[in-house]
């Protein structure tokens, strides 16, 4: 049976490829993290996440995207979605973060590129185990950045936010 939910990376002259096949979520969300900070080290300036083949995204996954645009755009870089079917780029705008990436650009480096780009990917498997401490701060840290995104973001998810540092905490004691 085929993963329900990969991710796929590649590296190219000028920019670096995340593609989701499936539901983007707090499950894989982590690899992307993982992919995009590596580059971003590196000095990219342009990460292309491509939404054609994902049928949905979860806040972990929309946050997720979030954090990685606001450090490229420190950098002076950018962080770009192609192939943002109706359902995806409404979901990013009803969270207010299409004013932190561009959805389906009309102009980029890119462009005439997707399908030969999306024939070189790899597979990317995150390090971080779902259910771990490292996983449950990935989780909080992008519905903290959601949160940080506009106020009725803030408001939407600070149950989210709380209930996931009372699980932190507990840990922590448990941990102890």
């Amino acid at each position: 049976m085929a993963n329900a939910c990969s991710i796929k990376v590649g590296k190219f002259e000028g920019f670096s490829w995340i593609r989701c096949e499936g539901k983007g979520s707090f499950l894989n969300s982590a690899a992307v993290k993982e992919f995009g900070e590596s580059r971003i080290k590196r000095g990219e300036l342009c990460l292309v996440v491509d939404l054609q083949a994902c049928s949905a995204m979860d806040s972990t996954f929309m946050g997720t995207l979030a954090g990685l645009a606001n450090r490229l755009t420190e950098n002076g870089g950018v962080l770009q979605v192609t192939g943002a079917a109706e359902k995806s780029r409404r979901s990013l705008e009803d969270l207010g973060l299409d004013f932190l990436m561009a959805i389906n650009p009309e102009q980029a480096l890119w462009k005439g590129f997707e399908e030969k780009a999306r024939d070189l990917l790899k597979p990317k498997v995150a390090g971080v185990k779902a259910g771990t401490v490292l996983h449950t701060r990935h989780i909080l840290e992008a519905h903290e950045i959601l949160s940080e995104a506009n106020d009725g973001n803030r408001k939407m998810f600070s149950g989210v936010v709380s209930l996931l540092e009372d699980e932190l905490a507990e840990k922590a004691r448990r941990s102890d």
